[in-house]
């Protein structure tokens, strides 16, 4: 219902879910553990890339043949990588009491930078309703080109799940008080528990569904399970950790490998591009129409899917929506409930006091 996956590619898409799955897990393993690990996986890698994604503009590497270029040229793929390899060190900053990583109230920069990233996705989410309602007059839906080369469908799920972003904002709670675990591998926030992981996954996997449908295989359900994953079974209290670094070793491999999830192998096209695989159609040809479209200025995206044969099934994109507001709403509305029980103010204390997530998490602080 979600995701076309079936016929002759299915064992691929599958075996490449289950590859960046365990990689994501694995490299997150080793950037954690150690002060070497991480320096190297969030260091000394970013800098080589950056040394190599100069070097494309200036025509080394196969210049603009290279398939950075040619398919992860845009800002906003590069603002993504950087960002999240910023929260990464600042993490392990705190982690390790690294120069301003020792103050207190750069305890709050955890919050601050996720904060931020929420505001850029509700921001991203509100484009397409603007866009879509400009083509048709209403937010019922309609097709629009972006300039990361994937036909969006936008429409009304994407104002509701802007209005959840917003709200997730605020479910983050005890924004000061994160912490060194006891065997120095992990910056702890105990107050960030299940409740707000389950509010922000269902949120962020339908932010991708949306707006990076033709990667969200990847970056929708392989990348924010494996953070959760481990947070579940051996890094409680981690998460926030673990999610900044699966994240930035994800943008990293997808600007230096974007054909891996633009091929015909490996690539899985959500439900909204309805019929696509029976017509033969993967994310790379959509990529090719859909810049096209973008480059002309013109937005003629409807005619250009209506030609390829594609019919549009929002369907799923309205009721994760829907999800995604449902999750934040009770969320927000236990801890408002919490914090008044016990007469707090749920950004400076603890709110989650008392429950397994927390006292699991509490267990490992330094």
């Amino acid at each position: 219902m979600m995701f076309q996956i079936y016929g002759s590619t299915a064992a691929t898409q599958l075996l490449g879910w289950v590859l960046v799955f365990v990689g994501l897990i694995v490299l997150n393993e080793i950037g954690r553990r150690t002060k070497a690990g991480g320096i190297t996986i969030f260091v000394i890698i970013p800098i080589l890339l950056t040394i190599y994604f100069i070097g494309i503009q200036l025509g080394a590497f196969g210049g603009h043949s290279n398939q950075t270029y040619e398919y992860m040229n845009g800002w906003f793929h590069y603002f993504k990588l950087y960002a999240a390899d910023i929260g990464c060190v600042g993490f392990m900053m705190i982690k390790y009491k690294w120069g301003i990583g020792k103050q207190h109230w750069f305890k709050a920069f955890p919050w601050a930078i996720v904060a931020a990233n929420i505001l850029i996705a509700v921001v991203s989410d509100l484009e397409s309703a603007v866009r879509a309602y400009q083509v048709v007059g209403n937010l019922g839906g309609a097709w629009w080109a972006s300039n990361e080369g994937v036909f969006l469908y936008g429409g009304w799920w994407n104002v509701v799940n802007a209005i959840a972003g917003l709200i997730n904002i605020f479910c983050m709670t005890s924004w000061w008080n994160v912490f060194t675990s006891k065997d120095q591998k992990d910056m702890l926030w105990p107050d960030m528990t299940v409740w707000f992981i389950i509010a922000y996954d269902v949120w962020n996997f339908q932010y991708t569904y949306a707006n990076l449908p033709t990667h969200t295989w990847y970056c929708g359900v392989a990348l924010l399970l494996a953070p959760t994953f481990a947070n579940a079974l051996w890094n409680k209290g981690a998460w926030i950790q673990n999610r900044a670094n699966t994240l930035a070793i994800w943008c990293m491999f997808a600007q230096v490998l974007p054909l891996f999830q633009l091929s015909d192998t490996f690539s899985v096209l959500p439900s909204v591009y309805g019929g696509a695989q029976e017509l033969g159609i993967n994310a790379l040809t959509l990529y090719e129409k859909a810049i096209a479209v973008y480059n002309s200025g013109v937005n003629t995206s409807n005619e250009v899917i209506a030609e390829l044969g594609i019919t549009a099934n929002p369907t799923m994109q309205g009721v994760w929506s829907i999800l995604a507001l449902a999750a934040n709403v009770i969320c927000i509305a236990v801890i408002i409930k919490r914090s008044k029980a016990n007469k707090i103010n749920p950004f400076t204390s603890d709110v989650w006091v008392g429950t397994k997530d927390y006292e699991e998490a509490a267990a490992r602080m330094e």
